[in-house]
């Protein structure tokens, strides 16, 4: 299926960002990309058995509004690991949530907030199981455990 997102990866784990147009998708991408995460896909994303990928047509261009369309590496697909939906609420507190379509664990974030790039890295770092939540969307949801 293909669906208006975009994608970044890192490590080969991708995550999906959802939202409207003018959301933040693209510009979030961008600022991940200072974070070490790859370009996967860019406005339309191609799922596939829990993979990403750009369509043929786009694959590694990207939208810098107020600048134009650039031609940056990326990564062929990976491996779905995370949602994020923007243009919506953010709670403070998030209960933990999946994605019903896609299967994957789903979080909402203010890409305008200029901490959105470390949220998302941190929470691709919970749904991985690589870093331990003591509450909020990934409590219980990480492999290890906080010291008590």
């Amino acid at each position: 299926m293909q669906i208006h997102a975009s994608c970044a990866a890192r490590d080969g784990a991708g995550v999906l960002l959802l939202g409207p147009p003018g959301s933040g998708k693209s510009d979030l991408v961008l600022r991940l990309l200072d974070r070490g995460f790859t370009l996967v896909a860019d406005d339309r994303v191609v799922i596939e058995d829990g993979h990403a990928s750009a369509p043929a047509a786009l694959a590694g261009l990207l939208e810098v509004r107020g600048l134009g369309i650039l031609r940056l590496p990326y990564l062929e697909r990976a491996e779905l690991a995370l949602a994020v939906t923007l243009g919506g609420a953010v709670p403070r507190l998030p209960a933990p949530a999946r994605d019903a379509a896609l299967g994957l664990p789903v979080l909402a974030v203010d890409a305008a907030r200029p901490a959105a790039p470390q949220i998302v890295e941190l929470a691709l770092d919970c749904a991985l199981g690589r870093l331990a939540q003591h509450a909020g969307a990934f409590a219980g949801g990480c492999a290890a455990e906080l010291p008590r």
